[in-house]
């Protein structure tokens, strides 16, 4: 599913990335874990094709993502990854439907499919009655549970988490937990979470541990 291979990058004279190899399966559910400043988010976003590494190559379901230009890139980022970050990162001025629909509406769906499409996850992660809320009148739970929908909404292959426990009480950690394997086993999605939760790591199928932006375990 995703094959990281001799992956390099730097920010000025700071080596962030030292040469990076990893397999993914697919359907898997993998936490990344080490200190801070590890490179840990950057090789998700790397992973995510938000960053490009400075040598080494990316394969996405066999698809070789850095040879895409911006345009391509940017489909392919839309159709096949879904983002769930710490902070929400939900747009404050649009519903919990409304933020949902928006990367189908760039896909190219209906308004109508879009809505419709948008609903169901909602019913699905059961906060269908909290559609025509905005963030603001969310709880912390339940503003992570629209933006796993709005990761969701295309279908994607892979699912990348930064943090997705960070901002949460121990309930809504235990129900996210929750809610990302029966999403793997329902839906099929991998699953690759940068996270310093030591209980998500440990019900994860694997833990990838990074030490000075090497990978030190797997």
């Amino acid at each position: 599913m995703i094959d990281i291979k001799n992956i390099h990058k730097s920010f000025g004279n700071l080596h962030v990335l030292d040469d990076i190899n990893l397999h993914i399966p697919k359907g898997e559910i993998s936490s990344i874990i080490g200190p801070s400043g590890a490179g840990k988010t950057t090789l998700l976003q790397i992973i995510g094709t938000l960053s490009k590494p400075d040598s080494g190559n990316i394969l996405i379901n066999g698809t070789d993502v850095l040879s895409l230009n911006e345009k391509s890139l940017s489909d392919f980022r839309n159709k096949h990854i879904g983002f769930v970050f710490q902070f929400h990162q939900l747009l404050p001025e649009f519903s919990a439907l409304e933020n949902v629909t928006i990367p189908a509406l760039i896909a190219g769906k209906s308004e109508k499919e879009a809505r419709t499409e948008a609903t169901e996850l909602l019913r699905f992660l059961n906060i269908e009655d909290r559609a025509e809320h905005r963030p603001n009148e969310l709880s912390g739970g339940e503003k992570q549970r629209v933006a796993v929908a709005r990761a969701l909404i295309n279908h994607p292959d892979v699912i990348l988490a930064d943090e997705p426990s960070g901002s949460l009480d121990s309930k809504n950690k235990a129900d996210l937990y929750k809610l990302l394997f029966d999403l793997r086993d329902k839906m099929g999605q991998t699953i690759v979470i940068v996270t310093h939760d030591a209980e998500l790591a440990a019900i994860s199928n694997r833990t990838i541990r990074m030490k000075d932006g090497k990978i030190a375990e797997i």
